[in-house]
């Protein structure tokens, strides 16, 4: 018998280039933040959802130089340090990204 793990709907947001400008990767350094999408995060936040950075940038932050700058620049910007992954899961209920291409679901189409 399978058990369902209820989990906490999220929506995910890629940082550089998509929440925070973007021009070349300069170690830990972030961009200034891109203002529609500030607005929507704070807005979504407002509403009581659930926001995640979505970054490659922890993938591989062993020392914590990149978790430590993403707080930082959420607290800054956002007032509050916003969960980061680089993972997804079956909580995750939007992406919202620069390089992402939609598909529809099942078919492969692009929409």
């Amino acid at each position: 018998m399978r058990k369902w793990i209820k989990m906490e709907h999220w929506v995910g947001v890629d940082l550089d280039g998509t929440l925070a400008e973007y021009q070349k990767y300069d170690g830990a350094n972030i961009g200034e933040p891109v203002p529609r999408m500030l607005d929507r995060v704070m807005r979504w936040l407002a509403e009581g959802q659930k926001v995640k950075i979505f970054t490659a940038r922890v993938a591989h932050d062993e020392d914590g130089e990149h978790q430590k700058a993403i707080n930082k620049w959420c607290e800054k910007h956002i007032g509050q340090k916003l969960e980061v992954t680089c993972i997804k899961d079956f909580g995750m209920t939007e992406l919202w990204d620069d390089r992402a291409i939609r598909v529809q679901k099942n078919t492969g189409r692009i929409v």
